[in-house]
């Protein structure tokens, strides 16, 4: 009978786990309001970007094409039309709209060329000098059709840290669940397998498997022995007439005895004579009585 409600929990902890990680996927798939904000602030500085680039080509006519996000770090700006351009004019542009928009000074630039994919020129921009690169200064690009991405190299550090840390703290709570959940079932499906047993000083005592343990040793009872235990086991430090015992345990079976049950009696004694705080003893012409120590 306990097997069912054991397979009931199991089907909660798993459904309520598949609806935690269905849940989390569903949360971090959703751009944050931060992330939202800083898409749109990214997107603004990039089309700011494209038209001075415009300006300097003395194109006033076409039209910039929507900025793309083609990661949560990485942008797109592309233009309708073809362009030139000289690389430091570039940097100063895009220094400036990102200064005025507040974005991060970590990013690194590509310049791709439409026809082939290639990229016709890159630098990257960093807090530190030493990390800055801006090649090819004073190299005019020819005229082309050209799309700008922006990667921001340290977005990470910021808002993605805290989601990240979260989403971890769900699945390790998941584990532990799981991990308590079947040591919990192992601890029941033991005491199944063992079933119920009645302490006896410093021995448990199992009924139905006919046997004692004490610590790791296991001692095996004949059925007559352990249809006595029980008996002394429900009376403890009562005493129990030899005609109760001899009823319960052989008349009641159809079996007459004779001194059979002092010689059950001598071997349960040996039995439990390691155990100091138990004792069998002999109540003369009367019975026998279970005295454990309390």
């Amino acid at each position: 009978m306990l097997f069912t409600p054991i397979m009931s929990k199991k089907r909660i902890y798993l459904y309520s786990g598949l609806i935690l990680i269905a849940l989390m996927t569903w949360v971090f798939s959703q751009p944050s309001k931060e992330q939202t904000d800083f898409s749109e602030k990214v997107k603004i500085a990039l089309r700011d970007v494209g038209n001075k680039l415009l300006l300097t080509n003395k194109d006033t006519t076409s039209l910039i094409l929507p900025v793309k996000e083609i990661s949560r770090s990485k942008y797109e700006l592309s233009f309708q039309s073809q362009l030139t351009f000289e690389p430091t004019a570039l940097v100063s542009i895009v220094v400036e709209s990102f200064k005025k928009a507040a974005l991060p000074t970590d990013y690194r630039v590509e310049v791709i060329q439409c026809a082939d994919g290639e990229v016709g020129y890159s630098y990257q921009i960093t807090d530190s000098e030493e990390s800055t690169i801006i090649p090819c200064a004073g190299r005019l690009l020819p005229k082309n059709c050209y799309t700008i991405q922006v990667r921001f190299t340290e977005i990470k550090a910021s808002f993605y840290k805290v989601s990240t840390f979260i989403y971890i703290f769900l699945l390790m709570v998941l584990i532990l669940m799981e991990v308590f959940f079947f040591k919990k079932k192992q601890v029941v499906k033991t005491i199944e397998n063992h079933e119920n047993y009645a302490s006896l000083g410093s021995f448990q005592f199992y009924p139905t498997q006919n046997k004692l343990v004490k610590q790791a040793t296991e001692i095996s009872l004949s059925k007559k022995e352990c249809e006595l235990l029980q008996i002394f086991i429900a009376n403890p430090n009562q005493i129990v007439t030899r005609d109760e015992l001899t009823k319960k345990v052989w008349e009641d079976n159809g079996v007459i005895v004779g001194r059979s049950l002092d010689t059950y009696i001598s071997k349960l004694r040996k039995i439990l004579k390691d155990d100091k705080t138990i004792k069998l003893t002999n109540i003369h012409g009367v019975g026998y009585k279970l005295e454990i120590e309390v």
